[in-house]
């Protein structure tokens, strides 16, 4: 199943390899259209993940800010979303 994370009409990232996590829809970093993100300095921990690292969503000069997610190095229990990227605050995702 393809899923598409879209913003202002805008697909951001699509990808039939997506990994379903606490009810969030994690990307492969090569499933997004890195022209519409920006690294932020933000960053929160997870108890079982780890230390999430955020993105702005850029789309028509408007910004998103930090409504993408990832873990670069998560714990154990979260290898399997290592590197893939999430989102929230308005991003909408849905299957394609």
């Amino acid at each position: 199943m393809t899923m598409q994370a879209i913003w202002k009409d805008t697909i951001i990232a699509e990808s039939n390899d997506t990994v379903m996590v606490e009810g969030n829809t994690y990307f492969p970093p090569e499933a997004l259209n890195m022209n519409h993100f920006s690294e932020s300095n933000h960053q929160s921990v997870c108890p079982w993940k780890g230390t999430a690292s955020y993105y702005h969503v850029l789309v028509d000069g408007e910004t998103l800010t930090d409504a993408a997610w990832t873990y670069p190095t998560p714990k154990e229990a979260a290898a399997h979303i290592k590197g893939r990227v999430a989102f929230w605050k308005g991003v909408i995702v849905k299957e394609a």
